[in-house]
């Protein structure tokens, strides 16, 4: 019976801890308990088995892990991007962005949930936060939803999507946390996750497409009356294609100067004439632009300057992810001062708020090295390692058991639970199985991404159902009374867009070029031959080509 316990540790280990989460208890503080348990359970045990490599001291150990946890530099993104979303969400930058794209698509069928995407993707770029992300949409965008007539479901569904899309458009936290533990840089799951999180987001406007081809009723345009901007639109197409004309010449012009990144540099350039265009007509008084076309000048070009800040110059290798945050929140603090919105009791919200997540992080981190000294020395990585291996369909069955374990956990666990715990026993198998870790890291960070829309734990629907009124409420703007949204309204709104992540995850699965970045070819020395001229006959002459070294006589 001894024996049998013995071998049979690693599961029993795993278990416990699924029941320790189940039971409520804080993450970091099971981890911690579970490891240090099982470490005195398996000392005792290992005289009865050779597959257990603990003594007791091995503990002498953990001080040094723990140190490195602190040493990592690639956490200090973290702090900053939290930080940086925070601070761009107390500034109304969101307020400002929603109410402006929210005029420009009014006309539209469907308008104003293009413009919660549209928004979504970009606080996605620019704070990385979910929480911020959808409550932020949800004061604003919900009301103006359900006074014009929007299907509540829909409304609901599409507020907590477009918010999710910050764990997978960079600067993300899942993907620094998932690169940390993955062992990769995160420039690299920045570039990989670039492309399949703007798909995303073309993938939900598709859809709102559809709804308003199909079900018109369910997504109606803005009356006129409720369209303040005036102006046509028009006049910013025509802004864009200058743009696009200046982009395209500086390109031309920079490639030949520059080796990488010719085309950041180029779109910058387009950005800054578009809004010194806007600036200088608004000031000249000339009216090129209408009213719409300036606003949504003004109220795009800084959040597109910050996510240049930070991911243009992660991209072009002029800054790491550390770096870029911290330009990142230098960049959101100017912005936030400069719309003088932000005083020091926002500024205290900022770092509270950005302190609790940061010591979340680091106190998982902390009890997830205590768990893996204790699971590792009785050969867990083993046990998980055949398990995966002996799936019938190799790389292709061990892609869909993972994302099918990490969805149904994603149902009842917290995404940084997933990452700590499970990713770093799935890696080595990958790795085994020639599977990219880039292309790995994407793939769970879009899974993970559905793990804030699944009931009965979903944290969008958690923050959407925060901010939605469940009971009748009057409208201020109408002086109508609208009915409320029920929490069976909200989940069966995120059922959509869940399918919709699930298709993606497909998509990416199937063509995984979509999520590889890619590199410059790599050069086997083996391969490289160096000539080395010959001396001319006679010797003392020059050589071919080479002239001969300087006489010092």
């Amino acid at each position: 019976m001894i024996d049998l316990l013995a071998q049979n540790l690693a599961p029993l280990m795993f278990v416990a801890l699924i029941a320790f989460l189940l039971l409520g208890y804080p993450v970091a503080f099971a981890l911690a308990a579970n490891g240090l348990l099982f470490f005195v359970i398996a000392v005792e045990l290992s005289p009865y088995s050779n597959e257990i490599s603990l003594s007791w001291p091995l503990l002498m150990t953990m001080p040094g892990r723990i140190l490195d946890v602190m040493r990592n530099d690639t956490l200090l993104a973290i702090p900053f991007f939290t930080f940086m979303g925070i601070v761009l969400e107390k500034s109304g930058m969101a307020e400002d962005l929603l109410d402006t794209i929210g005029q420009l698509f009014g006309p539209v069928r469907g308008g104003l949930a293009f413009a919660v995407v549209l928004v979504g993707a970009l606080l996605a770029a620019t704070t990385g936060v979910v929480a911020a992300s959808v409550m932020a949409m949800g004061l604003i965008s919900l009301p103006i939803m359900l006074r014009y007539g929007y299907d509540r479901s829909l409304a609901a569904g599409v507020i907590a999507a477009s918010g999710t899309l910050a764990q997978i458009i960079p600067p993300s936290l899942v993907l620094i946390v998932l690169a940390d533990q993955l062992g990769r840089s995160v420039g690299d799951l920045y570039s990989g996750a670039l492309i399949p999180g703007l798909l995303l987001t073309a993938v939900y406007c598709a859809y709102i497409a559809i709804l308003a081809i199909v079900k018109p009723a369910s997504v109606p345009a803005l009356p006129i009356a409720a369209r303040r901007l005036s102006g046509s639109p028009l006049p910013l197409l025509g802004l864009a294609l200058a743009a696009l004309v200046i982009a395209g010449g500086s390109y031309l012009v920079l490639a030949s100067w520059v080796e990488e990144g010719a085309g950041i540099w180029a779109a910058t350039l387009a950005v800054i004439f578009a809004y010194g265009f806007a600036a200088a007509d608004g000031r000249l008084g000339t009216n090129l632009l209408s009213v719409l076309a300036r606003q949504v000048v003004f109220v795009l070009i800084p959040p597109l300057a910050l996510i240049f800040l930070v991911l243009g110059t992660i991209f072009l290798g002029i800054a790491t992810p550390t770096e870029g945050g911290a330009m990142g929140a230098t960049g959101a603090l100017v912005l936030a001062l400069a719309r003088r919105r932000f005083g020091v009791r926002q500024l205290s919200d900022a770092l509270e708020g950005t302190a609790r997540l940061s010591c979340f992080v680091i106190f998982v981190l902390i009890g997830s090295r205590i768990f893996s000294l204790t699971f590792y020395g009785i050969n867990g990585h083993l046990w998980v390692e055949h398990l995966f291996l002996g799936l019938p369909g190799g790389a292709a069955g061990f892609l869909v058991a993972v994302n099918l374990l990490v969805f149904i956990l994603g149902c009842f666990v917290d995404f940084f639970e997933i990452a700590f715990i499970v990713v770093p026993l799935l890696a080595p198998v990958a790795a085994k199985l020639g599977i990219d870790l880039v292309w790995f890291g994407v793939i769970l960070g879009m899974n993970l991404q559905t793990s804030f829309l699944t009931p009965p734990f979903g944290f969008a629907l958690f923050y959407m159902r925060s901010v939605a009124p469940a009971e009748p409420f009057l409208d201020k703007a109408s002086g109508r009374m609208l009915a409320g949204v029920s929490t069976g309204q909200i989940y069966r709104g995120a059922v959509s867009f869940i399918l919709l992540q699930i298709i993606m995850i497909g998509i990416v699965v199937a063509f995984p070029a979509l999520a590889i970045p890619t590199k410059a070819p790599e050069v086997d020395p083996a391969t490289i031959d160096i000539q080395i001229p010959e001396s001319s006959p006679g010797g003392g002459g020059e050589t071919d080509g080479v002239p001969p070294p300087p006489s010092f006589d």
